[in-house]
């Protein structure tokens, strides 16, 4: 399969979760889902479909950084790595969203934390910790 196209395909479907989780005051629950199980979940099992591929027939490893470097010169590694960026960052947006409601945060003040999570990973997160410190005066549920 074509990695170009798996890219592509696996973007455009993170973003429609990512939109779900911005419009989740619309519909909270099927937000949730959508955005922390079903799209997750069909990322997952992309990636493990690339996974043995790459752990395979791959160079490289992870004990060292410049083993890493030689493990992402193989296109479908480097596509597996981004599929596994894209299911983590939306579940951790959707935590986001969730963990708001709970605390009776706003939803449109976690929106920059949201962008940044989407764009930033663990910008993103410490934004929302840092606004969920500011709301509840705890780091910790």
């Amino acid at each position: 399969m074509d990695m170009e196209t798996v890219f592509t395909f696996a973007n455009a479907f993170v973003l429609a979760g990512w939109l779900a989780l911005l419009l989740a005051p619309r519909a909270p629950k099927l937000a949730d889902r959508i955005a922390s199980v079903i799209i997750p979940l069909l990322l997952a099992i992309a990636y493990l479909l690339l996974a043995p591929v790459f752990f395979t027939f791959t160079e490289g490893g992870f004990d060292s950084l410049a083993n890493v470097m030689i493990l992402f010169d193989n296109p479908r590694a480097v596509m597996a790595g981004w599929l596994h960026y894209l299911a983590f960052d939306l579940f951790i947006g959707a935590w986001q969203v969730r963990q708001a409601r709970e605390h009776g945060i706003r939803h449109l003040i976690i929106i920059p934390s949201l962008i940044l999570t989407l764009l930033l990973g663990p910008v993103g997160l410490l934004l929302f910790f840092i606004i969920r410190f500011a709301y509840t005066k705890r780091l910790f549920n």
